[in-house]
């Protein structure tokens, strides 16, 4: 019986691919829902936006629905960014991906 080292490594980046993708998307949704409590905004409205597009583009819609100032956003979704970064490590663990040994 051989073993298929092609095979295994397929499934290693299948399922690195999906746990990484799965660990930014919650970034996201938590970097938005921070940003949401510390303007007082819907947090459901401002977590919908991640289906209309990347971080910038949400940004954008909530600088012009809400009249913040751009700059004042932008440096205060970093600040939530690497909150929500630090939680979901402490929760999840690290993001990196695991190596083969």
């Amino acid at each position: 019986m051989a073993w298929d080292l092609r095979g295994a490594l397929l499934k290693k980046e299948e399922r690195e691919s999906s746990r990484l993708a799965d660990f930014e998307f919650k970034r996201r949704v938590r970097t938005l829902r921070l940003l949401a409590r510390k303007f007082s905004l819907d947090e459901k409205s401002i977590v919908a936006l991640i289906a209309k597009g990347n971080d910038e583009e949400a940004l954008d819609a909530i600088t012009s629905a809400h009249r913040i100032d751009r700059s004042t956003l932008k440096m205060t979704f970093t600040h939530c960014a690497e909150k929500a970064r630090k939680q979901l490590i402490g929760e999840l663990g690290s993001p990196e991906p695991y190596r083969l040994l």
